[in-house]
């Protein structure tokens, strides 16, 4: 099945699925084994591959290590056109629509059409909203685009892009935000919506996915909290 098909069921019949997002920027400390081994130990059901900055030749490498020794789909959250590799399974093809930088709303993508018709990749049109985390996001520094920060144009925003054709929508607090997209604003976002949310950025906790699920995501994203421990899954929650 496809993941857009994957997610699409998920959200008809209840089903909470959960990404693990590893930059490969990030883990240039890490050996690639330990970080594949601990996600084959979390009960993660996709892995995605991305950054704001990311290094040439880096998520070719990360990827490539993933499709060797994890069965888990591997998604593209490409934040620049370099970030595109074939091995991959599907790309979410963000346009940052919570903005109004040309670049990203339509830009980039016109760069890398080309690239992207021939990859062989599953391509997913998908409306990308920056959320207000609490602090200044990488996302808000490299696309100068400032975080939404009221559950009204959050709403509308989200909607306009279900209107204008996307598959998906994903609510961004940014990485390592000083807290997620509130609960509230996901069930807000998932009621007036007939396509799947995403949400991430700023989930400290497991609690913190089960409000992201119940709340009406279909897919939770957690990042730098398992970047930061590779034994997160491990370990008691608390915190949200």
């Amino acid at each position: 099945m496809s993941f857009l098909a994957t997610l699409q069921s998920a959200r008809q019949n209840g089903h909470k699925l959960l990404a693990v997002l590893l930059d490969p920027d990030k883990l240039a400390n890490h050996d690639f084994d330990t970080v594949i081994h601990a996600v084959n130990q979390s009960p993660a059901t996709h892995v995605f591959v991305g950054g704001s900055r990311v290094a040439d030749g880096r998520t070719t490498q990360l990827v490539a290590a993933l499709k060797q020794g994890c069965q888990l789909p591997v998604i593209l959250f490409p934040g620049h056109p370099s970030q595109v590799c074939r091995q991959a399974d599907a790309l979410l093809l963000l346009s940052l629509v919570s903005g109004r930088n040309p670049d990203y709303l339509i830009g980039h993508h016109v760069q890398s059409a080309k690239t992207l018709k021939d990859s062989g990749l599953e391509i997913i049109p998908t409306g990308y909203l920056l959320i207000d985390g609490g602090k200044k996001s990488a996302v808000e520094e490299v696309t100068s685009t400032p975080a939404l920060t009221h559950d009204d144009e959050i709403v509308s925003t989200a909607l306009a892009s279900q209107l204008l054709g996307h598959q998906l929508v994903y609510l961004e607090a940014g990485s390592g935000a000083a807290r997620p997209v509130l609960p509230q604003t996901i069930a807000k976002v998932a009621r007036e919506l007939q396509i799947p949310v995403i949400a991430g950025g700023g989930i400290r906790s497991k609690n913190g996915i089960s409000d992201a699920h119940q709340a009406g995501a279909t897919l939770v994203v957690i990042g730098t909290a398992f970047e930061e421990n590779l034994d997160f899954f491990n370990q008691p929650s608390i915190a949200p």
